[in-house]
């Protein structure tokens, strides 16, 4: 029996895991936001970086962690390969997913400013890195792909701009 995983943060450049086969697609009614705090790979209990995790979000489509024991909830979605499909590629598709629930979730950070969420992404550097090298990798995967992220695209201008002093 196969087994997919939709990669929407670090598993599109970095898998850690062998897989059989890869599918660039897309699924509907979410979007991806850096809400998820990260204590064990890009923070610290003390000063966590932030991670993306998934949000519903109607009329939104997301492109695309051992690393997900983080997420406190898994759900099964349809993959689109097309935008114009009506028909998924793949359906039942297993994706992580941060619920803002505390007491489920003791690292969820939720919502702040671009500039809040750019600070603390500057600052947080953990075992895996700092935690801004997870954004630019990010940013540059989904680049690569042909993937347009305006929340991932803006975050990323604005910690460049905190980095460069502008800001």
């Amino acid at each position: 029996m196969a087994m997919w995983v939709f990669g929407y943060g670090s598993l599109i450049w970095k898998t850690g895991f062998h897989y059989d086969d890869r599918l660039v697609g897309f699924i509907k009614g979410y979007r991806r936001v850096f809400y998820q705090g990260s204590t064990d790979h890009r923070g610290t209990p003390d000063f966590p970086g932030r991670t993306v995790t998934l949000e519903p979000a109607e009329g939104e489509v997301c492109y695309l962690e051992v690393r997900e024991k983080q997420y406190d909830q898994k759900a099964h979605v349809d993959i689109f390969s097309d935008r114009a499909a009506t028909v998924p590629a793949v359906s039942g598709v297993l994706i992580y997913i941060a619920s803002a629930d505390q007491k489920l979730n003791r690292n969820y950070l939720g919502p702040a400013s671009l500039q809040e969420i750019a600070n603390q992404i500057v600052r947080a550097e953990g075992p895996s890195g700092p935690n801004r090298d997870y954004l630019f990798q990010l940013e540059k995967a989904l680049t690569l792909l042909g993937c347009e992220d305006r929340h991932v695209i803006d975050l990323a201008n604005e910690v460049r701009s905190i980095l460069s002093g502008r800001n």
